[in-house]
């Protein structure tokens, strides 16, 4: 019994110290500049959000947040990058939903891949951003149906995605499957070179995000056939979903940052808190706007479920349409 309550006694001190441990190092956090990942190459839409936020937690925190994009593998090397960093909140993740996605895909050997569901701490999802299939005008495709139809008479039809392995090129095989189009896949590097050929009528049909669409499908260069998402855009309240026009999908974006794991709890809800005030600042939600995006905000938890939930669905619909990066 002496042993055992020593033992007790142990735990309980040792527990303290960690928890007085966490709670001093959130007093003083930052310590230093605080480097915000992003596993892409500048220019796109989640460096643009990286910036935006960066800047107003540079404020906030009274330390420099520095945006380091790291490139590769999908997504991967990143992703990977943060996931063995210091975990003290001064390493930090903003990522796009290819995070829960790239694995599934990508043939990696452990050492260059992560834990999607227990390898990181979430922060917070920042925001849910819309994705939509778009056409250009001369495909004569405004519904679903038409594209299925043209489909079916045997008329080559092709889509671009910005990447294999995406979750629009996920999205527009899922549409393949349930109508049986035969619509081929084009792979691009990024939303922009897709949106650049639709535009220029090189490929007649483009699955992307809306923010670089939004100023084109205003203007009758490009039509907006339907959302991936599962539920309509208030960014763009006359598109139907593909869902409604008879297809369950529901493949929309999201974005969140993330911290190595065992980052400190106080920490989290430090860098949680100043983000929750950043995303109800009227600039920053009109900036989100105009990359399609709607601030979401919340708990942790929030970020965790999205991403749990995209991780249980993805992992059987991959495997069930052989998707793959190349």
């Amino acid at each position: 019994m002496k042993t055992t309550r020593r033992l007790a006694l142990t735990l309980a001190a040792c527990t303290a110290a960690a928890l007085a441990s966490g709670a001093a190092l959130a007093q003083s956090y930052p310590i230093k500049p605080v480097t915000l990942v992003v596993a892409y190459p500048p220019g796109g839409d989640t460096d643009a959000m990286a910036r935006l936020y960066a800047d107003k937690l540079s404020q906030r925190l009274g330390q420099p947040v520095i945006v380091e994009n790291r490139p590769g593998a999908g997504g991967t090397v990143g992703n990977s990058f943060v996931g063995r960093a210091a975990a003290d909140g001064h390493t930090l993740l903003f990522t796009p939903n290819p995070f829960t996605l790239a694995p599934m895909v990508m043939n990696l050997p452990p050492s260059a891949s992560y834990d999607v569901l227990n390898g990181f701490e979430p922060v917070i999802l920042s925001s849910l951003q819309s994705v939509l299939l778009v056409a250009h005008p001369s495909a004569g495709i405004k519904t679903v149906a038409d594209l299925v139809n043209q489909s079916k008479t045997g008329k080559p039809l092709s889509y671009g995605s910005p990447g294999a392995g995406s979750p629009m090129h996920v999205a527009a095989e899922q549409l393949n499957r349930l109508s049986g189009a035969k619509a081929q896949h084009i792979a691009y590097r990024g939303v922009g070179p897709v949106v650049n050929d639709v535009l220029a009528g090189h490929v007649p049909l483009g699955y992307v995000t809306l923010g670089p669409v939004a100023q084109h499908i205003e203007a009758g260069r490009l039509i907006a056939v339907a959302l991936t998402d599962g539920r309509r855009s208030p960014l763009l309240p006359k598109v139907p979903t593909i869902a409604e026009q008879g297809y369950a999908i529901d493949m929309g974006a999201w974005h969140g940052i993330f911290a190595p794991k065992h980052t400190p709890a106080a920490v989290v809800h430090t860098l949680n808190t100043h983000m929750n005030d950043i995303l109800k600042m009227k600039d920053v939600q009109d900036k989100l706007a105009a990359f399609g995006a709607v601030p979401v905000g919340g708990k942790p938890d929030a970020l965790a479920k999205i991403n749990a939930d995209d991780y249980q669905r993805l992992t059987r619909l991959v495997k069930d349409l052989d998707i793959r990066a190349e």
